[in-house]
């Protein structure tokens, strides 16, 4: 395993990968885009191969979890879907696919990073027990605090915001990913994640409905704070 950490303007990215030439390319680029050595910290994100030498990066990304939401990109092979579907299930942010291009990685990086910064001013959200304070980023279901990782934060509050609209996947990675291009299972996952935190039964969903051959809709009916 070689990790490696990197430290921006308040911001902290810790690269984990069995390759020690996987991790000397990333940080290669991360650097360039602002970050600089910072190993003794506790990240603001982390990059992360799926495939490690003893610890799996699977179980790594559950013991994160357990101590921090820290944010996670998931490095995963080619065409290994299991695996990327596993790592998205385990709380993973966003993945990229094995080999990529560190550029798009970069992006990536910044992309979730951005959303786990100050968020701009923006109205309170309620529906159907739900509330969401985009500002504070926090989420509530029946005035208890809910557990949500980055994108599913992002995910919930575009639906309150957007109420009784069907959305496609590729609108939804578009809209709420901030990306034109993406496996489109990575938005399959992270709904299916928010069904089982905020359904009463989430394997009969009432509120994140599945508009068939369309995508995903919000069905509860808002109210503004």
């Amino acid at each position: 395993m070689q990790p490696q950490s990197h430290e921006g303007v308040g911001s902290r990215v810790l690269v984990v990968d069995g390759d020690p030439t996987v991790a000397e390319v990333v940080t290669g680029y991360l650097e360039p885009a602002g970050l600089a050595r910072a190993a003794a910290h506790w990240p603001d994100l982390v990059v992360l191969d799926l495939m490690l030498p003893g610890m799996d990066g699977v179980e790594v990304c559950r013991r994160m979890r357990g101590r921090d939401p820290v944010p996670v990109i998931m490095l995963t092979a080619h065409g290994d879907e299991d695996d990327r579907i596993l790592g998205l299930e385990v709380g993973a942010d966003d993945h990229v696919t094995k080999p990529f291009s560190p550029r798009e990685l970069v992006l990536r990086v910044e992309s979730v990073l951005r959303h786990t910064g100050t968020a701009r001013p923006m109205r309170l959200l309620s529906a159907a027990g739900l509330s969401v304070d985009p500002q504070a980023r926090h989420a509530l279901k029946d005035g208890t605090e809910l557990t949500v990782i980055v994108r599913e934060f992002d995910l919930l509050a575009f639906f309150l915001g957007h109420p009784g609209r069907a959305f496609s996947r590729e609108d939804l990675m578009r809209e709420v990913w901030g990306w034109d291009f993406g496996d489109p299972s990575t938005v399959t996952v992270h709904v299916r994640r928010l069904r089982g935190k905020v359904e009463d039964d989430p394997a009969r969903p009432r509120l994140f409905q599945t508009v068939w051959g369309v995508g995903y809709r919000f069905a509860g009916s808002p109210v503004g704070a």
